[in-house]
C-alpha cells in the first residue's frame, strides 16, 4: 500500500486556503475509493501541532500526527505555507525543513499544492529545478529563491521526485497526475469522473486563460469536442473539427484556446495519449491496433508521442499497468 502524508505547515489557525488545500488531497487519497483499485492509499494528516487548530471561518484541520508521521511515507503533499511565511514575516520551523530534506534525501516523493511551493523551495528541493505556484505568487517565488527556475503558465509541474502545482483547481489536477502514476490512467479516470473533473489536465496547460462568455451556447466547442474524443480513431484535421462546429478555423482556433488553453492539435494529440493509456491497460491489443484506435496510424508513432508524454514506452506502460 502507498503511504501518503499531507503536511500541515500552519501552527496556528489555518486559513480557508490551507483546509481547501489539504481537503483537496483528503479526498483523493483519504477516502476509501478502493472499488477503484483494493487497497487503496494509507493516508496521514502530520502537522507540526497534532492539535485542532481552526481556520478562519470554524472549520477544524486537525492534524492526527506529528512530524514523525513523515517518516515512512512514499509521498510527503504539502497543501500550503502559513500567510506570515508567505509574507516574509516569520520563519518555518527549521524541525519540518530538516524533515523535508531528509525525506528527499530517502528518495520519498514531495509534491506541493500552490504556495505549498514556498516550502519546498526554503527546504532548497526546488534549487535548480523547474516549478510552479498560484500565478499571483510566482513572481514572490523567483525573487526570494533565484536558483529556482519558476514557470508561472502552468498548471503543474512533474520534475520526477518532486511535483508542483498551481492553486485551487490545480492542485486536483496534480493529486489526479499522481494517482494516474501510481494505480494508471483507468483508475486516475474513474476517480475524475466520481469528482466530476476533467479526466486528464496535462501540466503544461495554462493555467490562467481570459475565457469570454458566448453569446449563445451554440458558440460553445463542447459538443464538437465530445464527438471529437469518441471518433479519434479518424484522422481528425483543425479544418474537420471547425466544419462541425460551423466556425472559420480561425474562430474555432480562437475559442477552442479559451475553452482549454491548448491549442486543436495539441488537445486532439492529449486525447489520442490519453486513449492509447486506456487500452493499453484494458485490453491486450497489439500496439499497432492501439494505434489505428486511437488515431496515431501506426506503432512507431505511437511509441514515439507517447514515449515524449508519459516517459516510457507503451510496452512498459502495459507491464506496468495492465489489469
Amino acid at each position: 500500500m502507498r503511504t501518503v502524508a499531507i503536511l500541515v505547515t500552519e501552527d496556528d489557525a489555518p486559513s480557508t486556503w490551507d483546509v481547501y488545500e489539504a481537503g483537496l488531497a483528503c479526498v483523493v487519497f483519504g477516502v476509501d475509493h478502493g472499488d477503484l483499485a483494493d487497497p487503496w492509499y494509507e493516508m496521514r494528516l502530520c502537522g507540526l501541532n497534532p492539535a485542532a487548530p481552526r481556520a478562519e471561518h470554524g472549520w477544524t484541520l486537525r492534524p492526527e500526527h506529528g512530524l514523525e508521521g513523515l517518516h515512512g511515507a512514499d509521498t510527503i503533499i504539502v497543501p500550503s505555507v502559513p500567510q506570515a511565511v508567505l509574507d516574509g514575516r516569520a520563519a518555518l520551523d527549521p524541525l519540518l525543513v530538516k524533515e523535508l530534506q531528509d525525506a528527499a534525501a530517502n528518495g520519498v516523493r514531495i509534491a506541493a499544492l500552490c504556495n505549498g511551493a514556498f516550502v519546498l523551495a526554503e527546504a532548497g528541493l526546488l534549487d535548480g529545478r523547474r516549478a510552479t505556484a498560484h500565478w499571483s505568487y510566482t513572481d514572490r517565488l523567483a525573487a526570494r529563491y533565484p536558483r529556482v527556475e519558476v514557470d508561472a503558465g502552468v498548471l503543474y509541474v512533474d520534475d520526477s521526485d518532486v511535483l508542483t502545482s498551481a492553486g485551487a483547481a490545480a492542485g486536483l489536477d496534480l493529486c489526479l497526475h499522481l494517482v494516474r502514476q501510481d494505480l494508471g490512467a483507468h483508475v486516475a479516470n474513474q476517480l475524475a469522473r466520481r469528482l466530476c473533473v476533467p479526466a486528464h489536465r496535462t501540466g503544461g496547460q495554462a493555467q490562467f486563460v481570459t475565457r469570454h462568455v458566448p453569446d449563445t451556447d451554440d458558440d460553445s466547442v463542447a459538443p464538437v469536442l465530445e464527438w471529437a474524443a469518441k471518433h479519434l480513431d479518424r484522422p481528425l484535421t483543425v479544418a474537420d473539427l471547425a466544419r462541425r462546429a460551423g466556425m472559420s478555423e480561425r474562430t474555432f482556433f480562437r475559442r477552442l484556446r479559451e475553452a482549454t488553453g491548448s491549442t486543436p492539435l495539441r488537445w486532439l494529440l492529449a486525447q489520442r495519449i490519453a486513449h492509447a493509456q486506456s487500452l493499453l491497460e484494458a485490453t491486450a491489443l497489439p500496439v499497432e491496433q492501439v494505434a489505428q484506435r486511437c488515431g496515431l496510424g501506426t506503432g512507431t508513432n505511437l511509441r514515439r508521442h507517447f514515449t515524449a508524454h508519459v516517459g516510457v514506452t507503451p510496452t512498459e506502460y502495459r507491464r506496468a499497468y495492465a489489469g
